[in-house]
């Protein structure tokens, strides 16, 4: 099959489409370099060449830092898989899969005060999400249901409101800023990062269990991904200045619900601090695609491993 796209100007004024609805508050993603033909093109003919390889399921990992782009970036890559390609495909994030208010209230009171904020390896449903993805790359697949994740309420929403699946998908987009993440040396557990670290985890308990979760349950989960696609942000100190514009966009959405000020965001990116940096450092090496990102949040170079 010749993986070049057959019908590629619909599937350009699809995906500008989209752009104009998602320009709020200063949304980044919008088509002036040539994004589309440099960046999401070529992406979305490697994932469509995955998948006729052998015509599996094939779950593709997108990791990168809270505001990113992480969700933008998927629902383009559905727009070229399934107009280009005609590729059914599904898109969930790790976010989805959090623990319920009611069970982060326990584990908070089990192990760490600071497992009650949602966010860390750990704080999800990781037996869910599990088999979740197994039945989606089942040959003989059944209908099944992806749970939804409020933010602004902290919690999972029922499952009349959960995402239906009827048909065995040809790709799986699995987005999240943890996805591949992979586990710290012990050593480098010692030191605390923050302040949050330092004033409440001193005896570093809510770490180590982080990693422990990671080398335990989270890895059984990553190993089923096929291929993984990473955001480099240019540095930490992005990922606040992003975070802050999804909760203006959030507060649009949301329709009043409870929204973070500037400082509770500062606090809260705290707890996503030391697993990001790691991850800036560890998951370049071992994905399949690396798109940098650059300080004004426009995409700076693609790389194929």
């Amino acid at each position: 099959m010749n993986f070049k796209i057959s019908n590629y100007q619909k599937v350009k004024v699809r995906y500008l489409d989209f752009l104009k609805s998602q320009e709020v508050l200063s949304e980044p993603f919008r088509d002036k370099i040539g994004q589309f033909d440099n960046y999401y093109l070529p992406l979305g003919e490697k994932i469509a060449k995955l998948f006729f390889k052998d015509k599996k399921t094939k779950i593709i990992g997108l990791a990168g830092g809270q505001g990113s782009g992480k969700s933008t970036i998927s629902n383009i890559l559905k727009i070229i898989l399934k107009s280009g390609f005609n590729l059914k495909t599904v898109i969930f994030s790790i976010d989805d899969f959090y623990k319920t208010l009611k069970e982060r209230k326990k584990m908070s009171k089990k192990v760490s005060p600071l497992f009650f904020t949602r966010g860390v390896p750990g704080t999800h449903d990781t037996r869910l999400l599990l088999n979740c993805i197994k039945n989606l790359k089942k040959a003989n697949f059944e209908k099944l249901l992806i749970p939804k994740f409020d933010k602004s309420i902290d919690d999972r929403l029922p499952k009349t409101k959960w995402q239906k699946i009827h048909s065995k998908p040809d790709v799986v987009i699995f987005e999240g800023w943890c996805v591949g993440v992979t586990p710290q040396k012990k050593r480098d557990l010692i030191e605390p990062i923050n302040d949050l670290e330092r004033i409440k985890d001193f005896r570093s308990i809510w770490r180590n269990r982080v990693n422990e979760e990671l080398k335990k349950r989270y890895k059984r989960i990553f190993k089923l991904i096929d291929a993984t696609i990473f955001l480099k942000v240019p540095s930490f100190k992005h990922v606040f200045k992003w975070r802050l514009l999804q909760e203006k966009k959030l507060k649009i959405t949301s329709k009043g619900k409870k929204i973070m000020n500037t400082k509770q965001v500062k606090e809260f990116i705290m707890f996503y601090e030391r697993i990001t940096k790691h991850m800036l450092k560890s998951i370049p090496q071992k994905a399949k695609c690396i798109i940098k990102i650059d300080q004004k949040h426009r995409l700076k170079s693609i790389k194929f491993n």
